[in-house]
């Protein structure tokens, strides 16, 4: 019963914040008198939503596409680069300074460079710039997590005459995984964001961050807001993935790490 209890809370607590911080807004646009181009009523946004449900999917599926391309990408190669670091400490010495300078530029700046490389009717500089901000936080979290090894489980492995295999797969990487999904979940949103931003600077006419641009050019300022919602819901579905395939049996490790 008290899990149960529990679980309605978890789920109940958030709606009740979400629900009175929607009426406050829209009491407040109405009650003030503020201008859409300011910020619009949620009854405008909830009513462009409606209308144009089938557009803001669209062009949803269009950022998501990208963005689930670019986290592919991104965590393969930190994965790839994070077990050559565990294993090679002069890999990881010599990726130092290249993963912090990836970590400090603004990623989405590159996306006009990336236009110009990959073509302006490509989604290539998308998926790349999505990639590249989903890069540090899976690398940096695996490779801390490949590096956590108790001692006394390496003792163990060794008094029992382990192969470095055999201690890799029961001890290091079990190890990791609950870091890995921590860098995964954060990775997740970072995806959706960087694409979005990236539409921002060219490429085909499709995607969120095209579509807003485009409503507040037009002055459809609830429209707008409308795909903000949009991607609000995208950004929710990717994390919401990410926080399922940590909870899949065994995938995070112990059980304390799934909670």
């Amino acid at each position: 019963m008290s899990r149960v209890r529990e679980g309605a809370l978890a789920v109940g607590a958030p709606a009740v914040v979400g629900v009175a911080a929607v009426v406050l807004w829209q009491a407040t646009v109405t009650g003030l008198g503020i201008a859409a181009y300011v910020v619009p009523a949620p009854a405008d946004i909830a009513t462009e939503l409606a209308a144009n449900l089938q557009v803001v999917a669209t062009a949803a599926f269009g950022t998501a596409r990208n963005a689930a391309l670019g986290l592919l990408v991104g965590t393969v190669a930190a994965l790839v680069a994070a077990g050559v670091s565990a294993a090679w400490r002069l890999a990881a010495d010599a990726a130092n300074p290249l993963v912090t300078a990836t970590a400090v530029v603004p990623i989405v700046c590159l996306a006009p460079v990336f236009y110009t490389m990959f073509g302006t009717d490509a989604q290539t500089a998308r998926v790349v710039v999505a990639a590249i901000a989903v890069f540090v936080p899976v690398y940096v979290n695996t490779l801390r997590g490949l590096r956590t090894v108790a001692p006394v489980h390496r003792d163990l492995l060794r008094a029992h005459a382990a192969t470095p295999w055999q201690a890799t797969r029961h001890v290091t990487l079990p190890g990791a995984l609950p870091f890995f999904f921590t860098g995964l979940r954060v990775a997740s949103s970072l995806a959706v964001i960087s694409a979005l931003v990236a539409e921002y600077f060219g490429g085909p006419v499709d995607g969120l961050g095209k579509a807003i641009t485009s409503a507040v050019a037009s002055s459809r300022y609830a429209l707008a807001w409308a795909y903000v919602v949009g991607a609000v819901v995208t950004g929710l579905v990717f994390y919401a993935v990410t926080t399922l395939l940590e909870r899949l049996p065994d995938a995070g490790g112990s059980p304390s790490a799934r909670r």
